[in-house]
């Protein structure tokens, strides 16, 4: 019974902490800069 409540306690500590770390790095705007350009001639391979 103890290893069962155990195993529950880390997979629900695991949610946890993932779902911050999701909330967390989720916010914030896109960069402006660094945008995809048209290639030609010599820089097309």
């Amino acid at each position: 019974m103890s290893a069962i409540r155990r195993a529950i306690l880390a997979v629900t500590v695991g949610a946890m902490v993932a779902t911050v770390l999701r909330v967390k790095g989720s916010g914030g705007v896109p960069p402006r800069h660094g945008s995809w350009r048209q290639l030609s001639g010599p820089d097309l391979r």
